[in-house]
C-alpha cells in the first residue's frame, strides 16, 4: 500500500490545472442555496458499510485468537512500560502518563523507523521502541492533515454524490480530488455548506477504523468508482492484501494511520478549489480538486490566517510585477523574461558565487544545451527522467535538452587521461536547463522550465570528501549567513535499491556523518537529522532546507555523493602508486593479471565491452546501429574511480530569487538592489547638479536614477521609498554650492527628516564600502547632538 500511495502522490504533484475564470451571474450564489447534504444518500454509501461490517467482524474475531503475550515497550526517555500483545496501544501507554499527552497525540511511531507509523488505538503485536507524536512533529502533522482530508472526502460524498479520487496532504494542508455527477464543478459557494458537514463530523466524534481486504472485495467495494478501480486494477498485485479506513459512512482506500476519531479535528478551513487531471495526465478525465488546511485548534488556526496574509503581501509574483522584475508570456510557458530590473539582481547573485568560486578553487566551465539521447540512456537520465525532459527530432536522431549538468562534466572529466594531482576537481557551470514541468505546476520563479543553477561538480579521492564536504558547509554558512537565511540538514543514507558496494556506502555515510558533526560543533553551526534509507540510488546525501523569514522550508543547496555517474562514463585517474603504460596501443592494451586494479564488484560485473571508443565508430553510425555514444570499460591499470560530488548553494537562480524577494518583502539589500539611489533635486533649477550626481555614480557601477517630474520634494521622497531606492540624495542650492548630498535611509526612519549635507566623495567612498562588504548597514548614520 505504501508503493500506491507514493505512486499516486508522485503522479499527481504538478496535476492541477489552471480553473478557468467562473463568469458568475449575480444569482450564482442561490444556484448552490439547494439542500446541505443529498437526500436520500447515494446507494453506494450503505453497500459499502455492508461489506466493511461483515469483514471487519471477521478481522476482529481473528485479532481475538492472537495470542496475548507479555510484551516490553521503550519509550524515548529509556522507562520500559509492559503490556500484552494484540491488547496493549499506544493510547494505554499515553493515558497512563498523562491525560494531556492522550490528547495530543496524533500517532504513535514503531522502533524510530519513520516507515512505521501507527494508530494510537491499535493494539501493539510486538515488544518495540514507542514514540508518541503530535502535530508539531512533521509526521504527526501529515498524519493529522491525512485524516482532515479524509473528512473533507466524506462531506464532499454527502453533498455531491461524487466518486472520490485520492486525497493525500501536502506541505500546506491536503486536498481531495473527484468526480462530480455529470462533471460538475465545485463553486465558491460551496465552500461553507462543506465546512459545516465538516463541523457536524468532527461533533459526531466518528473513530477511524482500520481494515485488511483482498484485492478481490475491494474492487468489489468500489465497483461504482471507476478511478479507485483503476488504481486497484494498477497499484496492487493480485493474491495480496491492503488496507481501507472508515470513518462515519466514508470508506477509502489508505494505507493510514490516522487520527484516533474526528474531534480531534477542531479547526478546519477551505483555502481554494480548482480543477486538475486524473493522475496528472491531461488525456484523462478532468477532475475537480479541493484544498484545506486544519489545526488541532482554533488559535493555531488564526495565526495561519495571519501568516498567510503576511506570505500574500511577500508574494514575488507581485512584487515582480510592482518593481518590474520578470513577467512571463503564455508563448513560453515556463520561462521568465528578466527585465533590466531583475536582471540587476540576477547579476549580483551570480557577481557573489563567482567571487566564492575564485576564492574556493572553482573553475568555471561551459557545455552544450542539447545532447544525443543516447548520453541520456547511458547516464541513466533517460530511464528516470524522461517524462520531465524535451525530446528534439534532429536529423532523423533523437536530442534532448540538458535538465542536468552532471553528465556533460562527467564528458569532461573523461575527454583525457587524469592524474590524482588533479584531485579535487571542482567544475562549475550556470548553463541553461530545461525541465518539462507540468503546466498546472508552473507557478511564477519557484517553479519554472527554463532556468539556471549554481551548479557544480567535484570531482575527488574517497579520503578528499570530508574536507570537500566540510568547504561545502562552510560556503553555505557564508551565504545564507550574508543574506540572513537559516538552514536545516538532513542525511539521507543508503535506500532498499542502491547500486555500488555496501562497504563504500558505508565509508561515505562515515565520512558525511563526521564531516555534519565536524560542523555541528563549529562555531555558528548546525545541528543535524538522520533520513534513513532516503538517498539516492547511487549515493548518500545531505538535504538542505532554507529557512526564509517566516520560517518557511525552501530545498535549495544540495551535497550529494556520487559512485554511479563514474562507473557509467569510465572515469578513472592515474593513482599515487599507479604505473600508466601510455607507450601501449589501446587496441592490444590487457591489463596486467599480476598487477589487478583497484576495481569495484560492480566494475567486475560489466560485460564485455570494446577496448577503446573508436570501435563505435562511423562504419556501424552508417548503417544505420545505434551505438551508445562511450564505452563503459573496465578501469586501466594502476588507476581508480573519483567520487563524483553533486553540488548547488542557490539551486536555481530563478527560485533562489522568488525566495529572496519574499524573505525581503522587496526591501533588497543594497548589494542586490536594482534601485540603489535615487537622486531628487529640489527644484528644476538643480536638475542639473541632480544629473552630475547620478554620473558620477553611476561610474562606480552604482543603479542610479534621477527624479525630473515636477511633483512636490514630499511626493518625490515619498515615491522614491515606495520604490524601494535603499537612498534618496536630496540636492539643493548648498548641496549643489558645496558638492554635497543630503542623504534619506530607507531602513532607518531616523534619517527620514535629515538636514545634514554630507559630502559627495565621501558619499561615494561609504557606498562604495558597503557595496563591496555586501553590508545591510547604514553607512551615513545620524549624528548624535552633543549635550551643551
Amino acid at each position: 500500500m505504501e508503493k500506491v500511495t507514493e505512486a499516486l502522490k508522485k503522479a499527481t504533484v504538478g496535476g492541477e490545472k489552471k480553473a478557468k475564470k467562473d463568469k458568475k451571474t449575480p444569482d450564482a450564489a442561490a444556484t448552490n442555496a439547494g439542500p446541505l447534504e443529498l437526500e436520500p444518500p447515494p446507494s453506494f454509501l450503505q453497500d459499502r458499510i455492508d461489506l466493511f461490517d461483515r469483514l471487519f467482524k471477521e478481522q476482529q474475531a481473528e485479532l481475538a485468537t492472537k495470542p496475548h503475550d507479555d510484551i516490553l515497550i521503550t519509550m524515548p526517555d529509556g522507562t520500559i512500560k509492559h503490556g500484552k500483545a494484540y491488547e496493549t496501544n499506544p493510547a494505554d501507554i499515553a493515558k497512563g502518563i498523562s491525560n494531556s499527552l492522550y490528547k495530543r497525540t496524533v500517532v504513535a511511531r514503531i522502533d524510530g523507523d519513520r516507515e512505521q507509523l501507527w494508530d494510537i488505538e491499535r493494539p501493539l503485536e510486538r515488544s518495540c521502541k514507542l514514540e508518541l507524536l503530535d502535530f508539531n512533529d512533521d509526521q504527526g502533522k501529515f498524519v493529522f492533515w491525512h485524516s482532515s482530508a479524509h473528512i473533507l472526502g466524506e462531506a464532499c460524498e454527502r453533498r455531491f454524490g461524487c466518486s472520490l479520487c485520492i486525497g493525500p496532504p501536502v506541505d500546506n494542508g491536503f486536498y481531495y480530488e473527484m468526480a462530480l455527477p455529470d462533471g460538475a464543478a465545485i463553486q465558491a459557494s460551496d465552500w461553507a455548506p462543506l465546512e459545516n458537514i465538516v463541523g457536524k463530523i468532527v461533533k459526531e466524534r466518528q473513530p477511524f477504523q482500520r481494515l485488511e481486504m483482498s484485492k478481490e472485495d475491494l474492487l468489489k467495494m468500489f465497483s461504482y468508482n471507476p478511478y479507485k478501480q483503476h488504481i486497484i486494477k494498477d497499484k496492487i498485485v493480485d493474491g495480496t492484501r491492503t488496507t481501507v479506513y472508515r470513518n462515519g459512512p466514508l470508506i477509502d482506500l489508505c494505507r493510514g494511520p490516522h487520527v484516533p476519531d474526528t474531534s480531534r479535528i477542531e479547526a478546519f478551513a477551505i483555502m481554494k478549489n480548482s480543477s486538475s487531471y486524473f493522475l496528472g495526465d491531461a488525456n484523462n478525465d478532468s477532475l475537480q480538486r479541493i484544498y484545506g488546511v486544519s489545526f488541532p485548534d482554533k488559535k493555531q488556526m488564526a495565526a495561519h490566517k495571519k501568516f498567510l496574509e503576511e506570505a500574500a503581501k511577500r508574494d514575488h509574483r507581485l512584487i515582480g510585477k510592482q518593481q518590474e522584475l520578470f513577467f512571463f508570456e503564455e508563448c513560453s510557458p515556463g520561462s521568465a523574461m528578466w527585465l533590466p530590473h531583475g536582471m540587476r539582481i540576477h547579476n549580483a547573485l551570480m557577481g557573489y558565487i563567482r567571487e566564492q568560486y575564485w576564492q574556493r578553487g572553482y573553475d568555471e566551465v561551459m557545455t552544450p544545451n542539447m545532447f544525443n539521447i543516447s548520453l541520456w540512456e547511458q547516464s541513466g537520465h533517460l530511464a528516470h527522467y524522461k517524462d520531465d525532459m524535451f525530446i528534439l527530432d534532429v536529423d532523423k536522431e533523437q536530442f534532448g535538452l540538458k535538465p542536468m549538468n552532471c553528465p556533460a562534466h562527467a564528458m569532461m572529466f573523461r575527454h583525457r587521461e587524469r592524474s590524482h594531482k588533479e584531485l579535487p576537481l571542482r567544475l562549475a557551470d550556470f548553463g541553461v536547463l530545461h525541465r518539462n514541468e507540468a503546466s498546472g505546476a508552473l507557478s511564477g520563479l519557484t517553479r519554472v522550465r527554463r532556468f539556471q543553477q549554481d551548479d557544480a561538480h567535484i570531482f575527488c579521492r574517497e579520503d578528499q570528501i570530508g574536507t570537500e564536504v566540510a568547504d561545502l558547509f562552510d560556503f553555505m554558512r557564508s551565504f545564507y549567513g550574508l543574506l540572513g537565511l537559516t538552514f536545516k540538514l538532513k542525511l539521507s543514507t543508503r535506500p532498499e535499491k542502491y547500486m555500488g558496494e555496501i562497504e563504500t556506502w558505508n565509508q561515505a555515510e562515515a565520512r558525511l556523518k563526521e564531516a555534519l558533526d565536524d560542523f555541528a560543533t563549529s562555531t555558528a553551526g548546525v545541528s543535524w537529522e538522520l533520513n534513513a534509507g532516503d538517498g539516492a540510488f547511487y549515493g548518500p546525501k545531505v538535504d538542505i532546507a532554507v529557512l526564509d523569514c517566516l520560517q518557511r522550508p525552501w530545498q535549495c543547496a544540495t551535497i550529494q555523493l556520487d559512485f554511479q555517474q563514474p562507473i557509467n562514463f569510465s572515469l578513472e585517474y592515474q593513482t599515487a602508486e599507479g604505473v600508466r603504460q601510455d607507450q601501449i596501443k589501446p587496441d592490444s592494451s590487457k591489463p596486467d593479471p599480476s598487477k589487478p586494479a583497484p576495481a569495484s564488484k560492480a566494475d567486475c560485473q560489466k560485460a564485455d565491452a570494446p577496448k577503446n571508443e573508436e570501435e563505435t565508430g562511423a562504419g556501424d553510425h552508417e548503417k544505420g546501429k545505434k551505438k551508445p555514444l562511450l564505452v563503459k570499460k573496465p578501469l586501466s591499470p594502476g588507476c581508480a574511480r573519483p567520487v563524483m560530488i553533486h553540488r548547488a548553494m542557490a539551486g536555481s537562480i530563478e527560485r533562489f530569487t522568488a525566495i529572496l524577494c519574499e524573505h525581503f518583502a522587496g526591501k533588497w539589500p543594497f548589494w542586490l538592489s536594482p534601485r540603489q539611489v535615487i537622486v531628487i533635486p529640489v527644484g528644476m533649477g538643480f536638475l542639473d547638479y541632480a544629473k552630475e550626481v547620478a554620473l558620477l555614480l553611476k561610474k562606480e557601477h552604482f543603479h542610479v536614477d534621477v527624479d525630473s517630474t515636477g511633483n512636490t520634494l514630499q511626493k518625490k521622497i515619498r515615491n522614491g521609498q515606495l520604490a524601494q531606492y535603499n537612498f534618496c540624495f536630496v540636492v539643493g542650492d548648498d548641496e549643489m554650492k558645496n558638492r554635497k548630498v543630503n542623504i534619506r535611509f530607507r531602513d532607518d526612519t531616523s534619517t527620514q527628516a535629515r538636514d545634514v549635507p554630507v559630502p559627495l566623495g565621501e558619499a561615494v567612498e561609504k557606498l562604495r564600502k558597503l557595496n563591496a562588504e555586501r553590508g545591510m548597514y547604514n553607512p551615513f548614520p545620524p549624528v548624535k547632538e552633543e549635550k551643551a
